[in-house]
């Protein structure tokens, strides 16, 4: 029960942080607050690390930049999607990234003549395409084509920075130092992108609320589903994250007068079902 309470806290205040980069974008660039995010992010590992007796050094720099270039960029792509489309469908867009770790594996398979290829994880794959033409139909309308190809491609990218975590905690990497070493180089590549494009925005009292606030409830989503992970069950985890779809729907009808298209709804509704079976079929073992 404990690691259900986590989880939805979680997807909660990962919806919460989505509002804040919405709010925020008026006044900063997504590198900006790319750059805001790393420095709160990494400030408050390193602090954590040191509270739990982690240390920071690393052996295996190399899969922490694979990892961070992946990821980085997904939340690049990611922020500049929630600027400019309804918080919902950015949100949805990026939650694409459990089906497109089975477009992963089917390609993988394919690459490998399997004739293991699971019928049911085409179908999942294919029911989750299907959902992001039933989003965007409706929703591009008035909204930059652009914004939905970032925030497709954020959840191509994404899924690529999972496989590597995985690949990270086989080596005995501590979740504390992933989430570092990725704030980090989110930091640094922020601060690099917006001194190579339209520099620094002056800051407000209300500028800096919201980049603080997209730092701490990033870094503290990002805690409670580790523990979650940790302690519950990982389907059950992977279900109640797209809690956070829900949320971000409520918040976007709420604070910023999203429109609601049915079909929309039913395109979302159609990429948690293929996100959810996805995640059960890959978790079966061979």
């Amino acid at each position: 029960m404990q690691a259900v309470l986590f989880m939805v806290l979680a997807a909660l205040l990962f919806s919460m942080m989505g509002v804040a980069v919405k709010l925020a974008s008026a006044s900063y660039s997504a590198p900006e607050i790319v750059f805001y995010r790393g420095l709160v992010g990494a400030c408050t590992m390193w602090a954590w690390g040191r509270w739990h007796g982690v240390g920071m050094r690393t052996q295996v720099p190399g899969l922490h930049v694979w990892r961070s270039a992946s990821g980085v960029s997904a939340l690049l792509l990611w922020f500049s999607a929630i600027a400019v489309l309804p918080l919902a469908t950015a949100v949805t867009l990026n939650y694409m990234s459990s089906v497109w770790m089975a477009v992963f594996v089917i390609a993988s398979a394919a690459w490998r003549h399997s004739a293991r290829l699971d019928a049911r994880l085409l179908a999942a794959v294919a029911a989750g395409f299907a959902g992001v033409v039933l989003i965007l139909q409706p929703t591009l309308n008035g909204y930059p084509v652009w914004g939905g190809v970032a925030g497709l491609a954020s959840g191509m990218l994404s899924a690529m920075a999972y496989f590597q975590v995985t690949a990270l905690g086989r080596a005995g990497e501590p979740e504390s130092r992933v989430v570092f070493y990725f704030s980090i180089c989110g930091a640094v590549a922020g601060a690099a992108l917006v001194m190579l494009g339209q520099g620094w925005h002056a800051h407000s009292a209300r500028g800096l609320g919201l980049l603080l606030a997209t730092g701490l409830l990033a870094t503290t989503a990002q805690l409670l589903m580790t523990r979650a992970y940790a302690i519950g069950r990982p389907l059950t985890n992977a279900t109640l994250q797209y809690l956070g779809i829900v949320f971000s729907f409520g918040w976007g009808v709420m604070l910023f007068d999203d429109p609601v298209h049915a079909a929309a709804l039913a395109g979302m509704g159609l990429i948690v079902c293929a996100g959810m079976a996805a995640a059960r079929l890959r978790a079966r073992p061979d």
